[in-house]
């Protein structure tokens, strides 16, 4: 019987080691999860801020200009920008697909926001050099005047308008898994490096020089691949898969971004997520077999 003992303890040890080990990787999986969906929720809440705000700056500008046609085309932007706002609450943050969608939608909306903060930049610039000729020829330029002098209030807001309209967009984001030898392969036993590319869209409000983007690459089980170090978002410290310097000088930049596999690929779907100057720039979802 005692010679039967000793093997029976270490086997009893044997399960109680897997078990805590199997515990421990269910702790991590869950705590990555729960870290993805907080993710999910800042994402969705700060894209229905942007909404918010954008909607608010519609009204603002529609109270401050003198224009019928470009108060009517306020109008419409300000009830599809409150539309979309609304179709935005209703969506669920795990809810990938409407994300996508709604996330492509306040691209569009920040994109025609930008131009008449351009347009109305512009005749506030007008406006000043009205302003030296009207020293002269008062009664020639008093309507025009009436009119730009509107626009004078509105400058200090603009300002903080061109810094919303400012914010770098990723634009035509693909995920491509390589072979061993290069080759495109959608199989994720034979991915060998993972190339992500994207283009930062034509921004001539953008400040221009160096820009670091990071890319987060999260797999169909919700933990990240690689750890290329840390970056900030949202008051949040996360890990980023790749990371890039990249020139910037206001117009459309192409980006390419390669990530060496060094775990094992399961099929299924994988975000990616692109960040830079603290805000998320861009994401898509991808699936590999």
């Amino acid at each position: 019987m005692k010679k039967y003992l000793i093997p029976l303890i270490l086997l009893c040890l044997a399960l109680i080691g897997g078990l805590v080990w199997l515990y421990l990787d269910w702790e991590k999986q869950k705590k990555e999860n729960i870290e993805m969906q907080e993710l999910a929720e800042l994402n969705k809440q700060e894209m229905e801020n942007e909404y918010e705000k954008f909607a608010l700056q519609y009204s603002e500008m529609k109270t401050q200009i003198n224009n019928d046609s470009i108060v009517a085309q306020l109008s419409a932007e300000q009830e599809k920008t409150q539309r979309l706002l609304a179709e935005l609450r209703q969506v669920k943050a795990s809810n990938a697909r409407e994300i996508t969608r709604l996330k492509k939608e306040l691209a569009t909306v920040r994109a025609v926001l930008r131009s008449y903060v351009i347009e109305i930049d512009s005749l506030n610039r007008l406006n000043q050099n009205l302003q030296e000729e009207n020293t002269r020829v008062k009664a020639q330029y008093q309507e025009a005047t009436q009119q730009i002098e509107g626009l004078n209030t509105e400058k200090q807001s603009l300002s903080e308008k061109v810094a919303i309209a400012a914010q770098l967009d990723a634009i035509g984001i693909t995920m491509q898994g390589k072979d061993k030898r290069g080759k495109n392969t959608e199989k994720a036993d034979k991915c060998k490096t993972i190339a992500v590319t994207f283009a930062l869209a034509k921004n001539v409000t953008a400040s221009n020089g160096m820009k670091t983007v990071y890319v987060r690459i999260t797999s169909p089980t919700g933990s990240l691949l690689g750890n290329a170090g840390s970056f900030n978002y949202e008051n949040k410290t996360l890990q980023c898969s790749m990371k890039k310097a990249v020139e910037y000088g206001g117009q459309e930049t192409p980006v390419t971004l390669f990530w060496n596999v060094d775990q094992a690929l399961v099929g299924g779907t994988y975000q990616v997520s692109i960040f830079a100057d603290g805000n998320m720039i861009g994401s898509r979802s991808f699936s590999l077999k």
